[in-house]
């Protein structure tokens, strides 16, 4: 069986400057969907008679 030959010089690590573009990427986006959430139970809450004073 035959080995792959990878060549060093194409395979580069993504920049540290895109690393930290994904980090904020999914952070933000997962603090959307914990607000999007919490934006539901309070709307559901609220018509349920639950009212914040």
């Amino acid at each position: 069986m035959k080995k792959a030959i990878t060549d060093p010089q194409i395979q580069s690590n993504p920049s540290l400057l895109k690393k930290w573009g994904w980090l904020i990427t999914i952070w933000f986006c997962s603090v959307l969907a914990l607000f999007a959430v919490s934006s539901l139970f309070r709307f559901l809450m609220t018509l349920a008679g639950m009212k914040v004073k």
